[in-house]
């Protein structure tokens, strides 16, 4: 009776952390979503646009408290591109939730995308100007 008592209790140790692990907070998925914007704007090769590296960790620790946060967020974000392309990503790195909150939001900008090309590259490639993920070239 004892070991099934410890392993209900560890059960329920272990249960709630799993739950919190799989779900973005509301400015991770803020941050993620307009990331995942920007990449498929970039992806697309609409014209006039550019990564603007530097702006999007700012945007990402205005957003997330840190510049640490913020690059974890890209690493995760790229650690799910490479796991989808089934290429060697670090595990550490990957998360499961980031890889899918990053595939509904790319399959929708990818929609808007190829139904309407040039108002959804000039919609999707201005808000990533003005948040700072893109700039003009």
């Amino acid at each position: 009776m004892k070991r099934k008592l410890s392993a209900i209790a560890l059960f329920a140790m272990i249960v709630p952390a799993q739950a919190r692990a799989a779900t973005l907070t509301p400015t991770e998925a803020t941050f993620l979503d307009q990331l995942v914007t920007a990449a498929m704007v970039l992806e697309r090769r609409c014209t006039g646009y550019e990564v603007n590296g530097a702006g999007g960790v700012q945007l990402g620790a205005r957003l997330l408290g840190s510049t640490e946060a913020a690059m974890a967020m890209m690493d995760a974000y790229d650690a799910a591109i490479k796991a989808l392309d089934g290429r060697s990503y670090d595990p550490g790195k990957f998360r499961p939730e980031v890889s899918a909150a990053a595939g509904q939001t790319s399959n929708r900008v990818r929609a808007d995308l190829i139904r309407n090309p040039n108002a959804a590259c000039a919609e999707y490639g201005e808000t990533g100007v003005s948040r700072g993920l893109l700039r003009r070239y």
